[in-house]
């Protein structure tokens, strides 16, 4: 049996070698799951003829990362960044916010499987959550959608003034006071996690918070209307959707004013914005971003391969 020695906090570890715990990283490098198997059992088959019985976990990787690059050099970076990130010793929070239908939720989902991150959740789950706590009278616009909060203002704004971002402040506002509570119990916990949804609005969460190294903030948009239109007829069409096309087809155009906000409001923080049109391309830049502010020297602890 080949053991693999690695060490936290100080303290020295082994463990079986395992192909399919090696497998599984390789898949988050966007390696096909058959390929990546065969390629860890060739990992086990060198290790063997070269009559290894305990390999360190920096070496064993080095000698992934070395084979990597003669069969793959786009996997073998991705798989470098993966394993950048995995080293760290602080959690990471990654917040992914973006109008109605610009695709946070899929992105989130596909970030936190690549980075192989077991909590996530939406704005929306903590927005349910304050309205149990409480009650309407106190709080309307939280029991509207975010672009239709406006219609739970107590004082109608002036004419003046966009009515729809007016309604969308107040329910982010509301809303970011859930996410920030969230965000310091994973960092006093030490637990890392993906928020997305349309609450994620740089300016809203505390700057002492998005400014930790730990904490990455990125906006998705789309900027062709008929593309974003789009999305809402693909996200509907599903069978245990519960969503109403035609209410988003009616509010299209206040959807839309929050997305140029959310553009506004990045530009003015100095926050990633993402056209979010292509999968890989958009998860290829949110993890490449986040090794260059997560991963430094500074951070790094050792995991598993």
């Amino acid at each position: 049996m080949i053991m693999v020695e690695g060490e936290v906090s100080g303290k020295i570890y082994r463990e079986p070698f395992s192909k399919g715990v090696l497998a599984r990283s390789l898949t988050r490098a966007e390696m096909d799951p058959n390929k990546a198997y065969e390629f860890a059992s060739q990992i086990e088959d060198h290790l063997r003829k070269e009559g290894i019985k305990v390999i360190n976990l920096d070496d064993l990787i080095g000698i992934v990362r070395g084979k990597l690059k003669r069969e793959d050099e786009e996997i073998a970076e991705k798989y470098r960044l993966w394993r950048s990130i995995r080293k760290c010793r602080e959690p990471l929070i990654i917040l992914i916010g973006g109008a109605s239908g610009v695709g946070t939720s899929s992105i989130a989902f596909e970030v936190a499987n690549r980075l192989g991150i077991r909590n996530m959740t939406s704005t929306d789950i903590i927005r349910e959550v304050m309205r149990k706590m409480v009650s309407k009278e106190l709080l309307p616009t939280i029991f509207e959608s975010s672009y239709t909060a406006y219609k739970s203002l107590r004082i109608p704004p002036p004419p003046e003034l966009d009515e729809v971002l007016i309604g969308f402040r107040d329910h982010v506002d509301t809303v970011s006071v859930g996410v920030e509570a969230v965000i310091e119990r994973a960092l006093k916990e030490g637990i890392s996690i993906v928020i997305e949804g349309v609450h994620i609005v740089p300016g809203f969460i505390n700057e002492e918070l998005v400014n930790k190294h730990n904490v990455a903030m990125f906006v998705l948009t789309l900027q062709d209307e008929e593309v974003h239109r789009g999305r809402f007829y693909s996200r509907c069409r599903q069978l245990w959707a519960r969503r109403p096309l035609k209410r988003y087809m009616n509010y299209f155009g206040a959807i839309r004013r929050t997305h140029k906000y959310f553009e506004s409001q990045a530009q003015k923080y100095d926050i990633p914005v993402i056209e979010n049109i292509d999968v890989t391309t958009t998860i290829d830049f949110i993890i490449e971003t986040l090794t260059k502010t997560y991963g430094s020297d500074e951070d790094v602890r050792e995991t598993e391969s």
